[in-house]
């Protein structure tokens, strides 16, 4: 590093900036709070509450023939259990079958608008299978699961020769709403609102090159010691201030008096 890339070198004082972030602990602890809050109104204020309703489904996988090819599955072969699976819940999404479902629960969706309504997995790797549907409405929500119960193993049936599908479990209607996540709004808004004021905090005393007191210039620059200080005149101690001068890389006693540094 040359001489002056040394003299124009910026010195970071953790220490310091600590002490900072301390002296305003209470208005940091307020702009999180503040900021968490108004995440959290603006959650309950815009978005809408949703609802879930899930059935389990049972895939009987003893023989099935697929067109020519027939197929017979062990209960212990859960890799192949869950092909089926992922099967039928590929004909669960098919137009064909959302159509009917729309038919039937006299819905007024599209075929896009509610197969983004629907999610469907299997459970752990098993041969049974859940069904989710996410509405706005709970009643709604139940209702579609439970249509989806009664037109998916018909649907199944004519696609896939010798299949079985049984109900395990309907859907109720749900109490509580399954999203969104008003905790999750809350502590992401607190998050950003100590972020930013933690770090305009550190902005600002990073750029800030006023010098208070006589204190710090003793405390930071222990192997210099200060000769003497020049009152301003007409003023107090209290109100004096030095200003550090990068041009030449010292400080010099800065009088807001007159403006200027002598």
């Amino acid at each position: 590093m040359t001489s002056y890339e040394q003299n124009n070198a910026v010195e970071i004082d953790l220490v310091r900036l600590g002490k900072v972030l301390l002296r305003h602990l209470f208005l940091i602890i307020f702009v999180t709070v503040l900021c968490g809050l108004v995440a959290t109104a603006g959650a309950l204020h815009f978005l809408t509450p949703t609802y879930q309703a899930s059935i389990l489904m049972y895939v009987n996988n003893s023989s099935i023939s697929i067109g020519s090819s027939s197929v017979s599955i062990s209960t212990g072969e859960i890799s192949a259990a869950k092909t089926l699976v992922d099967t039928y819940c590929t004909i669960l999404t098919t137009r064909l079958t959302l159509e009917d479902v729309i038919k039937v629960a006299n819905l007024d969706y599209s075929y896009s608008e509610l197969n983004s309504m629907i999610s469907a997995g299997s459970v752990n790797g098993t041969e049974i299978f859940r069904v989710t549907v996410t509405s706005t409405n709970a009643k709604e929500a139940c209702l579609i699961a439970n249509t989806i119960a009664q037109v998916l193993p018909d649907k199944i049936a004519s696609v896939v020769d010798g299949s079985s599908v049984r109900t395990v479990d309907l859907a109720v209607v749900p109490t509580s709403p399954a999203g969104p996540s008003y905790i999750r709004y809350s502590a992401i808004g607190a998050l950003l609102g100590l972020v930013a004021v933690c770090g305009l905090l550190i902005i600002r005393d990073l750029v800030e090159d006023t010098i208070d007191s006589e204190s710090y210039l003793v405390e930071a620059y222990k192997d210099y010691p200060v000769l003497a200080v020049v009152p301003m005149e007409g003023g107090s101690d209290s109100s004096q201030k030095y200003k550090y001068s990068k041009k030449y890389s010292r400080y010099y006693y800065y009088s807001e008096h007159k403006g200027k540094a002598e």
